[in-house]
């Protein structure tokens, strides 16, 4: 699985930089063909990062203690409640998760946006694609959750006790999720520079998905509000 997981790395690595230079190109010549093909960039890239979500959590559950991830965070007595938020508790998980959200909030921004707004769409691609595409970069080259070791332990080092609580499997995903939508809006003002349509329509156009950020940012640090006051 940490094959199929690198290599859904590298195709979302290129995806993502074709959906940031073909969304730009796109938009800025009115180009229609690459528009299209930078929006599939996305959908596409968001697959490959599923994947790679898919492999580490494989890895994960089936403790395969040769990958190095596996083994710093997780434990044959580790509940399985928690094997899922290993995902996230260390830095090259995290990446991934981070990722492969932005991947998704990505798709959603591509298929929900009013037709009205259409216009933004090839430059928010290329926002969430240059933005992925450094996430995997730093993923592929500095802290690649599916590196492995020269050798297999009988067991994981397993979660540290203070994240062993129900507080790690809601609060950081709420947090994430909060932070990283809020890229969202970051590249609908992009767009509205890049495509000079300064006017307030970019506004409404965002309004939603900064309702969402909101949203989970404050479901987040009440959940975390809880979890600090136990530990």
């Amino acid at each position: 699985m940490t094959v199929l997981g690198n290599l859904a790395l590298w195709v979302a690595l290129l995806l993502g930089v074709w959906a940031a230079l073909v969304g730009f190109l796109g938009g800025s010549r009115g180009r229609a063909d690459l528009q299209r093909s930078a929006r599939h960039a996305v959908f596409a890239m968001c697959g490959a990062l599923l994947i790679a979500v898919f492999a580490v959590e494989w890895a994960l559950f089936h403790h395969d203690f040769n990958v190095e991830y596996v083994a710093a965070y997780t434990s044959r007595n580790l509940p399985i409640f928690y094997t899922w938020s290993a995902l996230y508790a260390g830095q090259k998980g995290s990446l991934l998760f981070w990722a492969t959200v932005l991947s998704v909030f990505g798709s959603l921004a591509q298929l929900f946006t009013a037709r009205r707004h259409h216009v933004y769409l090839p430059y928010v691609a290329s926002v969430v694609g240059t933005v992925t595409a450094f996430f995997v970069t730093v993923m592929l080259f500095a802290a690649n959750p599916f590196s492995r070791l020269a050798y297999t332990p009988a067991d994981g080092s397993g979660l540290n006790p203070q994240l062993q609580n129900p507080g790690m499997v809601f609060h950081p995903p709420m947090l994430y999720l909060g932070y990283i939508s809020m890229t969202i809006p970051f590249a609908f003002a992009i767009a509205a520079l890049a495509s000079k349509k300064l006017d307030s329509d970019w506004l409404v156009a965002i309004r939603k998905w900064t309702l969402v950020s909101w949203l989970f940012l404050s479901i987040g640090l009440v959940l975390g509000m809880g979890w600090a006051y136990v530990e």
